[in-house]
């Protein structure tokens, strides 16, 4: 099937052919790939005999799987230019994630509050990352509605909560950026993002 269909399937459709440009340009392998709890994507650069890799959760939805895709093409970018020179997502790569941003920008492919998270992000030097709060917020409106699931940040303090290997927990208070929830079999403290999706289970 062509490329362009396929990741039509997974992006806003305006956004499709740029980022099929993209793969064919940089000579980069693209993969589609399972959900990985820790991470949206990831940039590999060349090695061993490999060229550029970089793969793309498949689960996101449109907007956040494009932000994901540009982010990691901007990493690519920034290999080519300066290779390890760069710090990962130093002002090189903001350089590179805001001008490859731009042609989507100039196409109207995101909804205004995601635009306007993207821009503030860029223009933000506090922010390291992609895991920045109000960016990652503004894309999770756009996911489909999972009944059960919850932000941390959304429960009630002691509520009960299960994550997805099983391990059950109960919220307690925040810790500066963090939650502090204790595991109900081990008695042990964990540190949790706000924004970590979990499973209700009870609530006090």
């Amino acid at each position: 099937m062509d490329k362009v269909k396929v990741l039509a399937q997974y992006l806003p459709p305006d956004a499709a052919p740029l980022i099929g440009r993209w793969i064919d340009y940089f000579k980069c392998e693209f993969k589609i790939s399972r959900n990985r709890g820790t991470k949206f994507g990831d940039y590999r650069a060349p090695y061993d005999g490999k060229g550029h890799r970089i793969s793309v959760n498949f689960d996101l939805n449109p907007y956040a799987f494009l932000v994901t895709t540009v982010h990691e093409f901007a990493h690519l970018h920034t290999w080519n230019e300066h290779q390890q020179k760069a710090k990962p997502h130093g002002t090189e790569w903001k350089n590179n994630f805001k001008k490859m941003m731009q042609p989507f920008f100039e196409k109207e492919v995101f909804p205004p509050d995601v635009k306007q998270a993207i821009t503030s992000y860029l223009n933000n030097p506090a922010a390291s990352s992609c895991s920045d709060l109000t960016l990652y917020r503004s894309l999770r409106k756009y996911d489909p509605v999972k009944e059960s699931i919850h932000t941390v940040e959304k429960l009630p303090i002691k509520a009960i909560f299960k994550l997805k290997d099983g391990r059950v927990f109960r919220k307690e208070e925040k810790l500066r950026k963090r939650y502090k929830c204790v595991e109900i079999s081990s008695k042990r403290i964990y540190l949790f993002s706000p924004v970590a999706e979990v499973e209700l289970l009870e609530t006090v």
